[in-house]
């Protein structure tokens, strides 16, 4: 893929969202693994309601579209719910996904060209992945300003993206590329959602909060 094709994103919320999260030259993460994986687990909901996919309805995820989408990980993540015989609450699929949603994601984007997974220098060490060009890392940034100026060109996928990932904890590192009033801007912007992706970010704000707490106790 060229570089200008990598500059222009994969259209994946999730996607997006990891490289939001994580350094732009080192691929280390500035939040605690337990947030990433929310927040991740977060986006890929997202993209399946963004596709009309599944919905969410006070608390419950139903699926809408038996059709399978065109990405791989989305698939499997639809396959997933499908799978499920009990009808279960998005903080249960959520705090499921998370588990490997980091890693699912990181294999998506090495997939598409964004990352490289490199052998730890320590035994003791898990490989990571690190970025192939750092613009096109810091790229979803860019893309993320309209919504924080409350411009014309926003988006749903621009909205749910930023939602999220304030959700997650990443606003110090958003809020700056945005003016002064940038989070008031982001909350009109995501007020303008359809229900369900409001209640899907209000939900893992909700259990990224309750991670970071524990974590901290």
């Amino acid at each position: 893929m060229s570089e200008t094709a990598r500059l222009s994103g994969t259209g994946l919320v999730a996607d997006d969202l990891y490289l939001m999260a994580h350094d732009d030259v080192t691929g280390r993460s500035f939040l605690q693994p337990r947030a990433v994986g929310i927040g991740l687990a977060g986006g890929l909901l997202a993209e399946l309601m963004l596709g009309d996919k599944i919905s969410l309805w006070q608390g419950w995820l139903v699926v809408t579209d038996l059709s399978p989408p065109w990405d791989g990980l989305g698939h499997v993540v639809l396959a997933l719910l499908l799978s499920d015989r009990e009808r279960r609450p998005v903080r249960d699929w959520l705090a499921f996904l998370a588990r490997t949603a980091e890693t699912d994601v990181a294999v998506r984007l090495e997939r598409a060209g964004y990352l490289a997974q490199t052998s730890a220098r320590r035994p003791w060490r898990s490989e990571r992945w690190v970025p192939v060009d750092s613009d096109c890392t810091f790229a979803p940034l860019s893309r993320a300003r309209p919504t924080l100026e409350a411009a014309d060109s926003v988006t749903a996928f621009g909205a749910a993206l930023t939602g999220l990932a304030m959700a997650c904890g990443l606003g110090p590192r958003l809020l700056p590329y945005g003016p002064p009033d940038a989070r008031h801007r982001l909350d009109d912007a995501v007020a303008q959602l359809a229900p369900g992706l409001q209640e899907l970010i209000a939900q893992t704000q909700a259990a990224v909060d309750s991670a970071v707490l524990a974590h901290r106790l």
